[in-house]
């Protein structure tokens, strides 16, 4: 992960703009404010994983970070960014609600609208940045979310916090066939985080509801993909409903929860014939990761999805530079 401060090699007087400097140019227009007669200590890095910008801030320092409406109007991202607090205390306050957030404790913030993070002790943290699109949940219940506390100690988010901090600490050593797959399971896992939170609040309409927990199947199918005994039944009973009502769900998708399964396995097996990180592993290997272990089978699906046999449909993927 690139180092892009490291408060201690800059000029005392220097740090803080230095520190403003370095977090506009990396997270977008925003204002710092803090005590001028205290040295700033901190440092802040940044990576890329696949299409998910991942950063750590650490600091010692008491200050806040400010996104106005001023400096909305002067641009940015349009991103939604999720906070994972590793260690100390962090305030995030957006749309009349402040979540303190302790170590493993996550947020979702919208930076295309005001916020303010508050650091008042030593903390580290972890920013995940997401294309608006890519985390799978209602705007309208992503608005009564952001700036609510996501506890790291229960549910998802337990599984969650412990992934995104060593993703954040190892991210520079994934292949980038490796990061590309990875982002999809960081944003999946964040997805369905947010759902299930989403869906412990008293405040959602049915129809909401609906299409929250539509989004929790879709995530614990993709979870599950390489489980050959995944079906509608164990869908159903992992989210506590009844498979007719599972079923129904489903109609609005034009599809089934055995199509949509299916679907989804042959998708990941084609993404896989394709990447020539995945060359040295027979059609086989590949289909039985993805939960279709019977090759027959799986030809016979392949070819009636995508028009041609597995096997065929890989050789003429082009090669990489190709």
């Amino acid at each position: 992960m690139a180092v892009l401060i490291h408060a201690s090699e800059v000029p005392a007087a220097e740090r803080a703009q230095t520190w403003l400097d370095v977090v506009c140019d990396t997270l977008g227009p925003l204002d710092v404010r803090m005590d001028r007669d205290v040295p700033l200590e901190g440092r802040i890095e940044a990576a890329q994983l696949g299409p998910l910008g991942v950063g750590r801030i650490q600091t010692s320092t008491p200050h806040s970070v400010h996104r106005t409406p001023g400096l909305i109007k002067r641009g940015g991202p349009a991103l939604y960014r999720v906070l994972l607090a590793a260690s100390g205390t962090v305030l995030l306050r957006q749309d009349d609600r402040t979540a303190r957030l302790r170590g493993g404790d996550l947020a979702v913030y919208d930076f295309t609208r005001p916020y303010e993070l508050v650091y008042d002790s030593a903390v580290q943290l972890a920013v995940f940045s997401l294309p608006r699109e890519a985390l799978a949940v209602p705007a309208g219940t992503l608005h009564r979310l952001t700036g609510v506390p996501i506890p790291g100690d229960g549910g998802t988010a337990a599984l969650a916090g412990p992934l995104l901090r060593r993703v954040a600490e190892d991210v520079d050593t994934y292949r980038p066939a490796s990061a590309a797959r990875l982002a999809t399971v960081v944003t999946d896992l964040l997805t369905t985080t947010v759902a299930e939170h989403a869906s412990q609040a008293d405040a959602l309409e049915p129809e909401t509801r609906e299409r929250v927990l539509l989004h929790r199947v879709h995530a614990f199918v993709e979870q599950r993909l390489g489980d050959p005994d995944l079906s509608p039944a164990v869908v159903a009973a992992a989210h506590h409903v009844s498979l007719r009502y599972l079923h129904r769900l489903f109609e609005s998708q034009d599809t089934t929860v055995a199509g949509w399964i299916r679907h989804r396995r042959l998708e990941r097996c084609r993404r896989d014939l394709a990447d020539p990180g995945c060359s040295d592993q027979s059609v086989s290997t590949i289909a039985a990761r993805w939960g279709l272990p019977d090759p027959a089978h799986f030809s016979r699906l392949f070819r009636r999805a995508y028009g041609r046999p597995p096997a065929e449909y890989r050789r003429a993927c082009p090669a990489p530079g190709g």
